[in-house]
């Protein structure tokens, strides 16, 4: 059973993360730092892989700062406003947050899955965590997307509806 829970965690979240890497690429330049709310899409998708990021870590505690998170800002602090990445940091970071979901999951365990969070601020269970932590960048991604739609005319969207493609 826990081979094929670890199987559809690791599907949505490849997913999640393709639909993702789809904007980024196919948003154009005059457009990266376009508003969707108040932030720029550049500072949207960075928000969302460092939480990819972070949630994939076993705790806060264990989260490690990395180069791009010097460039890009920590997305913790409620002070800081975060000022992202280029797309192709974005672009890199995305294919290390994915290459960290696809370790992490394959090393859950029934027991791991269901110990807390790690994050104080999320009081429910790891194997919740990564439900929600999908549920994050697909929200964000509904948002980028919606903005390409809107200002670029791009009709060329699609779903992923498993795996990375």
């Amino acid at each position: 059973m826990i081979e094929y829970l670890k199987t559809i965690l690791t599907g949505q979240f490849e997913a999640a993360l393709c639909m993702l890497n789809d904007c980024v690429r196919k948003c154009p330049q005059e457009h990266w730092e376009g508003k969707i709310a108040n932030d720029t899409f550049r500072q949207v998708a960075y928000h969302t892989l460092f939480f990819v990021d972070l949630y994939l870590s076993p705790g806060e505690a264990a989260f490690q700062l990395r180069d791009c998170h010097r460039r890009g800002g920590d997305e913790r602090s409620s002070t800081e406003v975060s000022s992202g990445l280029s797309r192709e940091e974005t672009l890199s970071y995305l294919a290390i947050c994915r290459q960290k979901a696809l370790e992490t999951l394959a090393s859950e365990t029934p027991e791991s899955l269901q110990r807390e969070s790690g994050f104080s601020w999320l009081p429910f269970s790891r194997g919740e965590l990564h439900l929600y932590n999908i549920r994050h960048v697909q929200h964000h991604t509904g948002q980028l997307s919606a903005y390409l739609r809107r200002l670029v005319q791009d009709s060329e969207r699609w779903w992923v509806k498993t795996g990375w493609r």
